[in-house]
């Protein structure tokens, strides 16, 4: 079943996202693998999980094939550097390392996500957020006739190959209108007035949260092939000054790019978040469905005050 006043959070990290969603009045369903987090969300947000307007979900989530899957557990490298570099891949958990962010390795519940939606429900916004391991939730979603209205995921930024194959998996799951989000700008996002999501918020983005979503993104909303033509520019700018480049390989060029970054008050090239949309443009709302979401809404936070 599908639910308009639940978000699902897929990397809580520090709660920087769920501390948003909250705050616009939606439930919200978070998952996160390393427990340390885990342990620091459930004291910030405990007035939010006992009036059952928050659950976290402990563990990482995994192929459900996957011998971890069978096993109950699996290997987590969780990032002595920057906690939001926490991985279960080892690809990813290399590159890392190559960066200057080593790791410690440590076994944490295995999470199927499978049925994670059958116990929550589909949400209307899916934010997924997990290093190397976002497609385990797309997948997941081929077994649900309904769909989260809403999803976004960070994108690939190494192969080409790999993005296109992200695009063609969104839109065999029915979503057709995409945006591709500059996250390294997140900072200075605003909410719209009036807000399209939930109630006004108010919120002030931390540079790596994922910020708006749904119809609060100012846009402009493209086809998955015009969305393919703006991935190509950037990856132009990734292979030019993206971790893998020559210029983050050298010493001169490093500092050239530090001095960069300074002046723009950004990473160069930054990231991306690809945002979709279901095919379904906005549906219309009874004003009697309407009613009902705000009274929701409202009782919702009456508890928490």
């Amino acid at each position: 079943m599908k639910y308009h006043d639940l978000i699902y959070d897929v990397g809580l990290h520090q709660g920087e996202d769920t501390a948003f969603y909250l705050a616009k009045g939606f439930r919200v369903v978070a998952f996160e693998a390393n427990p340390h987090l885990v342990k620091e969300c459930s004291e910030r947000f405990k007035q939010a999980i006992a009036a059952d307007r928050l659950t976290i979900v402990a563990g990482a989530i995994v192929d459900p094939a996957s011998e971890a899957a069978r096993n109950g557990v699996v290997r987590f490298y969780r990032n002595l550097a920057l906690t939001i570099w926490g991985t279960t891949d080892q690809a990813w958990m290399q590159r890392n390392v190559a960066l200057g962010a080593p790791s410690e390795v440590i076994e944490v519940t295995a999470v199927d996500f499978h049925s994670s939606l059958q116990t929550h429900g589909i949400p209307h916004y899916l934010k997924i957020d997990i290093e190397g391991a976002d497609g385990c939730c797309l997948e997941a979603l081929r077994n649900f006739q309904e769909r989260p209205e809403f999803l976004s995921i960070e994108s690939e930024k190494v192969s080409f190959a790999r993005l296109q194959q992200e695009i063609r998996l969104l839109t065999e799951l029915g979503y057709a209108h995409f945006c591709a989000v500059q996250q390294a700008d997140i900072h200075r996002a605003r909410e719209p007035e009036p807000p399209r999501e939930g109630i006004r918020a108010g919120h002030r983005f931390q540079t790596g949260s994922s910020g708006l979503f749904g119809r609060d993104l100012p846009g402009p909303w493209l086809t998955a092939s015009s969305l393919e033509e703006r991935y190509k520019d950037i990856f132009h700018a990734y292979r030019c000054f993206g971790d893998a480049s020559f210029i983050r390989r050298t010493v001169i060029g490093r500092k050239l790019l530090q001095l960069a970054e300074r002046l723009s008050r950004h990473p160069l090239p930054g990231w991306y978040d690809t945002h979709a949309r279901l095919g379904s443009l906005d549906p219309p709302r009874t004003s009697d469905q309407r009613h009902r979401d705000r009274a929701s809404r409202a009782g919702r936070l009456k508890q928490v005050d």
